[in-house]
């Protein structure tokens, strides 16, 4: 059984669902200054008092983290709970009175986390790791927190970080399928959420940091934090809409015609105004795609603006016999006698997530476009200036922007029926 405690902490609402979270994988992620260190720190210590003689792991990217952050907090943090310890930095421990030691750990070698086991762990500024790396250390981390508990409870592994764009605790922690039916729970904390902060702290960040930065380092959010984004000023909470398509409304459907990797996004037009309200991803042909599209929506007339000549190398080219198929299925397609140039298409989609004027026209509705909102928010240029076609980032914006630069080009275009 667990060792009952009275501990007086004072911790923020974010830092308190966290360090007393029952999942097996919480994970806090914040702004800087909301308090991210302090929540581990408190919530390790909770765990190795509950158990007084097992072991806990403390786990940081670099040695500087360990001895410049953690240290001075658990000290600081045992003081407070009038704890004697002894801290041995040759073997990188925490000895306390109480029983058993915070064990701590780099991971800039995760092969070298071997041979000690612990009841519980936490890691802190996890997303400073490259993604392959960090997946290598969540598995030796998790490895080692294997120490039997008297009471049956399970064995947790804490993470606390900024996020650093669409990394490893991104994929885990928020796009990952049922995620907390596996233990997996995201707490978010925005800088703002720390009472304890310094006045002008968030001031001095703002006259710092460029806005798409200040999602990240302020708010706690995944952000595109590549330079070069496609789309910069795409925003899934300014641009969403929780619309969705109305009985027998005209669609307006971006095709883009991919070999095993058709994709169309399903758009509206509401008083000139473009909504992306639904999506096909992933589709293996062009006849299994207007198939697919006639059958999800009868009773709608569907216009289907195409790529009219596949210039990418992995597309299939829009052919006579890809738009006669689209035809065949009833629906109308409108196209120019050839793709408007890449910078066109991309500016005008540009104009519509937000112009000059400072208006977001565009909408999507983030919850059943998933997949063209990652995109948007995660495309970058490659090398060579152009929009990277490597990471598969590039069908859903492909598709988007042929319907946007038919109906709301930058400069009027010549059609052809």
């Amino acid at each position: 059984m667990a060792t009952e405690l009275e501990v007086d902490l004072d911790l923020t609402e974010p830092q308190e669902d966290f360090v007393f979270s029952d999942y097996q994988f919480p994970a806090f992620v914040g702004g800087f200054g909301a308090g991210k260190s302090d929540a581990l720190v408190t919530r390790l210590l909770l765990k190795k008092l509950a158990y007084p003689k097992f072991n806990v792991g403390y786990f940081a990217p670099t040695y500087d983290l360990i001895s410049l952050i953690a240290w001075p907090k658990f000290e600081e943090r045992l003081d407070a709970m009038k704890i004697r310890h002894k801290l041995n930095k040759a073997d990188k421990e925490l000895k306390l009175r109480t029983g058993g030691s915070v064990i701590f750990r780099t991971l800039d070698n995760p092969n070298r986390i071997v041979g000690f086991e612990i009841s519980d762990g936490g890691i802190d500024e996890f997303d400073i790791l490259d993604p392959k790396k960090a997946a290598n250390a969540w598995h030796k981390c998790i490895a080692r927190c294997r120490k039997k508990k008297p009471g049956g409870e399970r064995n947790t592994l804490a993470i606390a970080t900024t996020p650093e764009g669409f990394r490893f605790v991104y994929e885990t922690w928020h796009k990952q399928k049922d995620a907390e039916a596996k233990g997996y729970k995201l707490y978010r904390a925005p800088t703002w959420s720390n009472p304890f902060l310094p006045d002008g702290y968030v001031d001095q960040l703002r006259a710092i940091y460029p806005a798409n930065l200040l999602d990240a380092y302020l708010e706690g959010l995944f952000v595109n934090l590549t330079s070069g984004a496609v789309y910069p000023e795409f925003d899934r909470r300014l641009n969403h809409t929780d619309s969705v398509i109305q009985r027998g409304e005209a669609l307006h459907v971006g095709v883009d015609f991919n070999v095993y990797n058709c994709t169309a996004i399903i758009c509206v037009d509401r008083a000139n105004y473009p909504m992306v309200l639904d999506e096909l991803t992933g589709v293996r042909d062009t006849p299994t795609l207007a198939q697919m599209l006639v059958e999800r929506f009868p009773g709608h007339h569907i216009t289907a603006y195409p790529d009219a000549s596949g210039q990418s190398h992995k597309s299939v080219n829009a052919s006579l016999s890809d738009l006669q198929i689209l035809r065949q299925h009833g629906i109308s397609v409108r196209v120019n006698g050839r793709n408007p140039a890449v910078k066109d298409r991309v500016n005008a989609l540009n104009a519509q997530i937000l112009n000059g004027d400072g208006l977001r026209r565009l909408q999507i509705n983030t919850n059943t476009c998933p997949v063209m909102t990652e995109c948007l928010e995660q495309q970058v240029f490659d090398r060579n200036g152009e929009p990277d076609k490597t990471a598969g980032k590039d069908h859903a914006p492909d598709a988007l922007g042929y319907f946007i630069a038919e109906m709301w080009p930058l400069h009027k275009p010549t059609w052809v029926f």
